[in-house]
């Protein structure tokens, strides 16, 4: 096997998050990504290492038995953003419920004897659907690019498996309409004014994102232009006017609230803030889940998926269950605050600590909003402000972003000896890596189970309820 070889092969499996396995006659494994079980796939080989190989797809040749005649998205295998739109929900929920379990079973398998035996199924609860399959995302952040070398410009994903080439996806199936409207119009108004997009590789252009938020519940849109600063003032406030008045022209099931603009000259491919003025409305928008309203901001965390996460915030609530009940409550890496206000009528106080200042101010102000008096947040890394907390914990929520606990912040939390912690992870290869050493230093797993916020992606939310061995 080397390197630029050209295989033929069926997929026998699909690993954490979208791995294909093939195995050749000799052998040996390919990792190749964005196939299903039962394809017979081609594929280009692009590294090779210790006699493991990764692929790139090349063509299906065969369809799977699990695959839909038609995925329901015509931009599906060409835009990057969805991997599991060729099937159905429930083969979708199947799938990643199997990964989770291939993939934390045996981390916890080598502490089972020591709690008499239990098995892994008496632990694993299995997998919560999403209660909108479409049309569930509350946030995108569409790029501006071409579709090919020096193309018309283009507005939406990135191509599958591209860093330049951009997808124009109007119709996307996990978004709205109002989606849809707001990106066909701002990609017209801007090829009409030959606006230039800015080219990553020579560091030249002016746009770069359109952030758009909308709330499910409250039916509240802003929307967010994100360019470089490199227009002449007058010309680039005449272009930034007449594309508010294009929004605020359309005709949508749910409310503009806010159009902002935001500056963002670093070399990153992401949107990142380095300065926003508001264009027209407000810089903020509101949704509600469980009963508790929030103001989100343009840069706050907040889950994606408003429904999902209402299931998600349920099942740590029956996961705490009466565990948090007068005490201190730790909620670390705590966003905009929302499981802290969820639990904070049961606490003696929640102390939420999350290392983005903007998210913090949001918390600050949804509690007040909610007429939570417990409620303390604090800004800063979670390893440095522990600390500086007098108040201990008596029950700890951990919801860290992808790469899971820095394993010197994981020690400081275990130190605490809480009899209980609930920990919820959007990525369980990060999730399994921290259980080893939640485990290894007297904590078991009493209760798990996934939840799907992100219907047709490889990802999966999972939640954790472990406890002292002693205890």
């Amino acid at each position: 096997m080397k390197k630029g070889q050209v295989y033929e092969g069926i997929v026998e499996r699909i690993d954490f998050p979208n791995k294909g396995i093939v195995v050749l006659e000799e052998g040996k494994k390919v990792v190749v990504k964005n196939a299903l079980p039962g394809q017979r796939i081609s594929f280009s080989v692009n590294k090779v290492r210790k006699g493991r190989g990764e692929g790139r797809l090349l063509e299906v040749l065969e369809k799977s038995p699990m695959e839909l005649e038609k995925s329901p998205c015509k931009h599906f295998g060409n835009c990057g953003g969805c991997t599991f739109l060729n099937l159905d929900y429930e083969r979708q929920l199947q799938l990643k419920e199997q990964q989770v379990r291939e993939l934390l079973e045996p981390v916890c398998a080598a502490y089972q004897k020591q709690r008499g035996g239990t098995l892994f199924s008496d632990i694993f609860e299995g997998i919560k659907a999403s209660p909108n399959h479409y049309a569930y995302r509350n946030k995108m952040e569409f790029s501006f690019g071409d579709s090919y070398k020096d193309g018309p410009l283009c507005l939406g994903m990135h191509k599958r498996g591209s860093f330049h080439d951009i997808v124009t996806v109007a119709g996307c199936k996990i978004v709205d309409e109002d989606y849809s409207k707001i990106l066909s119009a701002v990609l017209s108004y801007f090829q009409i004014q030959e606006t230039p997009y800015y080219h990553k590789m020579r560091h030249s252009g002016y746009l770069r994102h359109l952030l758009v938020r909308k709330a499910l519940k409250t039916g509240e849109i802003l929307v967010d232009l994100v360019t470089t600063s490199q227009m002449e003032n007058e010309k680039e406030e005449k272009l930034l006017q007449g594309f508010a008045r294009v929004l605020q022209q359309l005709k949508l099931e749910g409310e503009i609230v806010g159009i902002l603009h935001t500056r963002n000259d670093s070399l990153a491919d992401a949107v990142i803030n380095e300065g926003t003025d508001v264009l027209f409305g407000q810089d903020y928008f509101y949704e509600e889940l469980l009963g508790l309203r929030f103001q989100i901001t343009p840069f706050s965390f907040f889950q994606t998926n408003s429904l999902g996460a209402e299931v998600l915030y349920q099942t740590v609530r029956e996961y705490v269950a009466d565990a948090g009940n007068g005490k201190v409550v730790y909620d670390l890496y705590s966003g905009t605050g929302t499981i802290a206000q969820i639990l904070a009528p049961v606490a003696e106080k929640v102390i939420g600590v999350e290392i983005v200042e903007e998210a913090v101010e949001a918390a600050r102000e949804n509690a007040s909003l909610n007429g939570l008096h417990n409620c303390e947040f604090l800004a800063g890394d979670v390893f440095k402000v522990l600390d500086e907390i007098a108040s201990r914990p008596g029950f700890i929520v951990l919801d860290p972003p992808r790469d899971g606990i820095h394993p010197k912040a994981l020690e400081r939390i275990i130190r605490y000896g809480v009899e209980k912690m609930v920990y919820i992870s959007c990525k369980p290869t990060s999730l399994a890596r921290d259980l080893e050493i939640l485990q290894a230093r007297g904590y078991m797993v009493g209760r798990m189970c996934c939840v799907d916020m992100f219907p047709f992606s490889a990802n999966v939310e999972c939640v954790c309820l472990l406890h002292r061995r002693d205890s």
